[in-house]
């Protein structure tokens, strides 16, 4: 389903309830960036299916052979080099400029909300702009001039490994308390491209209702949350709904 599909009550509901002095917090996931040409992992002909994520994308498999993973790894940053942020990106760095929208919790790897204006982003499962060493935790950016060359060395002399959350970690303590925290205290909690149903980021819009906040809902089809959780529902892309939504908060 392509274009928005929302009715103008949502809209005029949904702009009002970002407008709550408690602020809004938003949590993104893989549809948000579809927009942009990333595919979804798990999607047919996704990246999962020339490399299975326990050979390619785990912890364990990054100690037993870190050359064979990063494989996967510089192919993903080459693909992801010229992939630009899209309105729906670009929409929400608005509403946090215009002191609407507090933060935004991703699920996403791809950074596209740091490169499309937004400042106050929560990644809750790393970056693949960065680098880190697990044995003395250094950070650097990534860059693909050493492909050649195998997996990244540290100058402590350990392998490097993105700087992202692979199977068998656990999501950073402080990106966990940071996002509940947000969530518990917020007016509103906007759920946009992810059906919210892989913990621990699932609880999140739970969390936020249960503190009393309003859940908004852009999804291009009802998920899981949206007879339980979702308390106003837009239904149609992020990349229509979003800027229409900043519209209709710019309206008054």
């Amino acid at each position: 389903m392509s274009g928005a599909q929302y009715d103008q009550e949502s809209m005029d509901r949904a702009a009002e309830a970002l407008r709550s002095p408690r602020g809004t917090v938003v949590l993104t996931g893989a549809g948000i960036s579809v927009e942009s040409g990333i595919p979804d992992f798990r999607s047919p002909g996704g990246i999962w299916s020339k490399y299975p994520p326990e050979e390619y994308a785990t912890i364990d498999a990054f100690y037993a052979n870190p050359d064979r993973v990063w494989e996967l790894w510089y192919e993903l940053a080459d693909s992801l080099r010229n992939v630009k942020p899209n309105p729906a990106h670009l929409a929400l760095a608005d509403l946090e400029e215009m002191g609407v929208v507090q933060a935004v919790i991703t699920q996403n790897i791809d950074a596209l909300h740091f490169h499309g204006g937004s400042v106050n982003v929560v990644e809750y499962h790393g970056s693949m702009d960065w680098l880190v060493c697990p044995a003395c935790h250094r950070r650097r950016k990534l860059g693909l001039d050493q492909r050649a060359l195998g997996a990244p060395r540290c100058e402590c002399g350990g392998y490097m490994k993105p700087d992202i959350v692979l199977f068998g970690e656990v999501i950073p303590h402080q990106a966990l308390h940071h996002a509940d925290a947000l969530a518990r205290r917020c007016g509103a909690f906007m759920v946009v491209g992810t059906s919210a149903l892989v913990y621990p980021a699932a609880h999140l819009p739970r969390l936020a209702k249960e503190s009393g906040a309003v859940v908004i809902e852009c999804n291009t089809a009802p998920t899981g949350l949206t007879e339980t959780v979702t308390d106003i529902y837009l239904e149609g892309s992020a990349g229509a709904t979003l800027p229409a939504l900043v519209r209709r908060v710019r309206g008054g």
